[in-house]
C-alpha cells in the first residue's frame, strides 16, 4: 500500500511538468492569426509547402518561408541568409516555439540582445507585430499549416 501511495504522489507532482514539457498546441486563433498574416507577414514571407503549393503568402522572398516553422530549427533554411544573431541563436540548439516565435516577432532585434545577453545583436526583420495577441494568433495559424507529421509529433510529444 506504501509504495502505491508513494507512485501516486510522485505522479501528481511529475504532471504538472510533464503536462508543459508535453503540451505544443498553440494559444492563439488561427483564423484570426490568418487575418493578420494576410495584413502584415506577406510581404516579406511565404508559407509554401514541399510540393510547391503555396498556402499563404504571395510568394515573397525576402523572409524565409514558414512551411514547417513549428519546432524547426531557428535560422536551418538552407541558403536563406539569416542575422548572424538569429544563425547564432540556431546555432545554440534553439528550435522555434510559440514563447520565442512570439518574443522574435514583437521586437526582433531587442527580443535577440534580451536572450543572447548581447547589446549588439540584431535581427535582420525590421517589422514588428503590434501585439502579443497577434503574435500569438500568427503562430496558431503557422501551427495550423504545419506539415502533417509536425502537427502529430507537436499533439503528441
Amino acid at each position: 500500500m506504501k509504495h502505491l501511495t508513494l507512485a501516486a504522489v510522485l505522479g501528481l507532482l511529475a504532471a504538472p511538468v510533464f503536462a508543459e514539457s508535453h503540451s505544443m498546441a498553440p494559444t492563439g486563433d488561427a483564423a484570426a492569426g490568418e487575418e493578420v498574416f494576410a495584413r502584415n507577414c506577406v510581404a516579406c514571407h511565404v508559407v509554401e509547402n514541399a510540393d510547391g503549393e503555396v498556402l499563404a503568402g504571395r510568394n515573397a522572398q525576402t523572409g524565409p518561408n514558414l512551411y514547417g516553422v513549428v519546432g524547426r530549427d531557428i535560422a536551418s533554411i538552407e541558403g536563406f541568409r539569416y542575422s548572424d544573431s538569429l544563425a547564432e541563436l540556431g546555432e545554440m540548439g534553439n528550435s522555434w516555439n510559440e514563447e520565442m516565435f512570439t518574443g522574435y516577432v514583437q521586437d526582433p532585434t531587442g527580443w535577440l540582445r534580451e536572450v543572447l545577453d548581447d547589446r549588439r545583436a540584431r535581427g535582420k526583420m525590421a517589422f514588428q507585430l503590434r501585439s502579443e495577441e497577434d503574435a500569438h494568433n500568427v503562430w496558431a495559424y503557422l501551427h495550423s499549416l504545419a506539415p502533417p507529421e509536425m502537427d502529430a509529433e507537436a499533439t503528441d510529444s
